[in-house]
This record gives structure tokens, C-alpha cells and sequence, in this order.
């Protein structure tokens, strides 16, 4: 995911020309696989079995966050499900590497909803983890999902999965404690020497290196990556990063540990309630874009109250105030005419319609396969670890 997502994995634009640059992100960025586990579940994906009327509990985990504080207890109360929602994801691969071993197994861990990135979602479906979803149920998402979201080349069809948010990683700064840093080879300025933190997911963290160097992220070899790793493990060794973050990066801004953070751009307004001088930051060289995904896995509980909860935040209204709380870029159409009347300010927000020049320097997610995959993940991890 990419607080708010607070999270990281294209985005929809504003509708038109920018929603096509963000559509073509989404689809490079879902190319790319995660950590590698081999096998686990059932290559035979099982089907949502639905039951005649959603009740029950449903359980749910999603970033910290990520949603308002309207909409759980508004659907509770227009469904009469309760809803368990858990804000217990703080980086994709430390998710997955918990849950793994009862995915394999057939369970869920007692969740029905996941949120998680493209990347995620298509390793996950590989493995046979997550099962197909009902479309009869999902009316609002056929009607109102955007167009350039629709045919993801990891979910063509999106049988598997429905968009939660999409949007941009830079650089989260305290203006007033370090305002001259914009790029992120400004967080390897010796004057900030432990206090900026690196998020420790690689598809995000390497990249956003190589584009202060200068690569092409979309052209880079293995020794590119390669190069930047090694360039972020010295500064790790010299003691320039004072660790390496998912969610939780917000402590270390919010009590001072730190004056920036790579970070994601809708967590700054969040940030912003404790300390008003935290702003996220167009990197000079352009951010990462990603998206992230609702999905059902395998045996979860209560796959009725799931969809029913995957069509109501599809409602462009109840998304409408999703929107206003996390500012990440909506997935739903008619949420920018809703927040027109609503909002105005919010209707023409660069963080949740991100127009084509906003982010005509940006990239998306860069694929990872085979033997480079294995070689990058296992570099980074040494340096996670070190």
C-alpha cells in the first residue's frame, strides 16, 4: 500500500489524458513479483460462495489509517455486520511473511478483507491464495471503478481483486528542522546523519535511489540496482539511516527521532493533525507510484459480508469521505464531482487527482522477475539486516 496507507504498489488521474499515464503505471508496476516463496496453496482458485444476505462479523486488515471514521460504523449500521477492522499491516512483505504459512494451509488467520499492494495481490494469486470474487455482488464497483483500473495485466478480468487507493511515494520532510531537502539523495547529507529513515520495502526504496542517480528505472539493470543497494548499505553502515520503516515511520516523525522520511503521499496530512510543519514532497527526480488492492483470501469467514463491504466504500459518496480523511488518489469515478460541491479545495487536490504534470517525472513500480529478482531481494534483505 501504499498511514493513510498511512501505505506501499498506478493511480487514477484526473479523468482524461492523466488517468491513461497512471493506467500504464499500474499495469508495469503489477508485472513485478515479491520476496519469492515457492508454493503453498492450490493452483485451482476457489470461488466466493455467497449467502443470500450479508450478516455476521467481518474481519479486516488494512494500514494505519487508511479509511475514515465514517464509513465502518455507517455500513455497520446500514448492514447490521459488525465489522473487527484492524490497522495491523505496516509493509507488505512482513504481512505476507506472518500469514504465509496458513495461506498455505487453507486459512486466513480469521480475516476476510486484506488490503495489499499490486505486487502482493499477483504473487498471491499465483499461489493460489486468494479466491475468485462473486461480481453479482459488487454492482458498485462494475458501475464506478475507473476505467483505467479495470484490466490490471496481473487481474485482467479483476476477478481477484478491487482497488482501495492508489498513490505517490517521496519524501516526507519537517520543513521547519531540514526545509532544503526535495530530492532523496538529500537524505544521504552527512548533516542528517540518523535522522532520516528508508522504507524497507525494495521496490520502493532501490528505485527512488537509482532516480536521484539518474537511472531510468523503467531501463535498469540488475548492476543499477545493484549500485543503489550498495550506496543505501554504506549509508546504513555509516550510521546515516537510523532505520528502516513500513507504516511505522510516523512515530519516528511525529516524537523527533527523525527530520525526513521516504514516505507516501497521502500520510503528511495525517501527520500534519500532531505537527504542522511535516509536509510530503515532490522529489525533484519524480516519485513511485503504486496501488493497492482489496482481495479475499483463501478460507476466509465471511466472504458474503466482504463483498458487501468492497461495494459499499464504491458508493462515490461513502468514497467521497474516504477521499477528504487519508487524500490518496480515489479509484472511484464521481468522487471529484461529489467533492466539487463538498470540497472544492479537495476536488482539485494534486495528491488525490494528481494531474499529468504533477507527475510527469514519476514511475511506476519497476518489474522484478527470475534470477534478478532473487539477486535484488536478497541484496536488500542482507542490508535490512545488517
Amino acid at each position: 500500500m501504499t498511514m493513510g496507507r498511512m501505505k506501499p504498489g498506478g493511480v487514477v488521474l484526473k479523468l482524461g489524458a492523466a488517468a491513461a499515464v497512471l493506467a500504464i503505471a499500474l499495469g508495469l508496476a503489477a508485472c513485478g513479483g515479491g520476496n519469492s516463496i515457492e508454493g503453498g496453496g492450490s493452483t485451482e482458485a476457489s470461488q466466493v460462495e455467497l449467502e443470500n444476505k450479508a450478516s455476521g462479523t467481518l474481519v479486516i486488515s488494512n494500514w494505519p489509517l487508511y479509511i475514515d471514521k465514517k464509513t465502518v460504523p455507517n455500513f455497520e449500521k446500514k448492514t447490521g455486520i459488525t465489522v473487527d477492522y484492524h490497522e495491523d499491516i505496516n509493509s507488505n512483505e512482513e504481512f505476507f511473511n506472518k500469514l504465509q504459512p496458513q495461506l498455505a494451509q487453507g486459512e486466513s488467520g480469521e480475516r476476510s478483507i486484506f488490503v495489499l499492494a499490486d505486487y502482493m495481490v499477483a504473487k498471491m494469486i499465483k499461489l493460489g491464495y486468494l479466491q475468485k470474487l462473486d461480481k453479482e455482488a459488487l454492482p458498485e464497483v462494475e458501475a464506478n471503478l475507473s476505467e483505467s483500473l479495470r484490466h490490471p495485466p496481473f487481474d485482467k478480468e479483476r476477478e481477484y481483486s478491487v482497488p482501495w487507493q492508489s498513490g505517490m511515494t517521496g519524501v516526507i520532510v519537517n520543513k521547519e528542522l531540514a526545509p532544503e531537502i526535495h530530492s532523496i539523495c538529500d537524505l544521504f547529507n552527512p548533516k542528517y546523519k540518523g535522522k532520516v529513515d528508508f522504507l524497507n520495502e525494495v521496490r520502493e526504496a532501490v528505485p527512488l535511489v537509482m532516480k536521484c542517480e539518474g537511472v531510468d528505472t523503467e531501463k535498469a539493470t540488475e548492476a543499477d540496482w545493484m549500485k543503489a543497494i550498495e550506496k543505501i548499505k554504506s549509508a546504513a553502515n555509516e550510521g546515516q539511516i537510523r532505520r528502516f520503516t513500513g507504516n511505522d515511520y510516523a512515530a519516528d516523525l511525529t516524537n523527533g527521532n527523525v527530520v525526513a522520511v521516504m514516505g507516501w503521499s497521502g500520510d503528511a496530512v495525517q501527520l500534519q493533525a500532531d505537527n504542522p510543519n511535516l509536509e510530503w514532497r515532490m522529489p525533484t527526480e519524480g516519485c513511485m507510484l503504486w496501488s493497492e488492492d482489496m482481495i479475499i483470501p483463501v478460507g476466509a469467514p465471511n466472504p458474503t459480508a466482504a463483498e458487501a463491504f468492497m461495494n459499499y466504500v464504491y458508493e462515490p459518496e461513502v468514497q467521497a469521505n474516504i477521499a477528504e480523511y487519508v487524500n490518496y488518489v480515489t479509484p472511484v469515478e464521481g468522487v471529484q464531482e461529489v467533492l466539487k460541491k463538498r470540497e472544492p479545495e479537495l476536488a482539485e487536490n494534486d495528491l488525490i487527482f494528481p494531474s499529468a504534470s504533477f507527475t510527469k517525472k514519476c514511475s511506476p513500480t519497476p518489474t522484478l522477475e527470475g534470477k534478478e529478482e532473487q539477486n535484488v531481494i536478497r541484496a536488500f534483505d542482507e542490508v535490512l539486516n545488517g
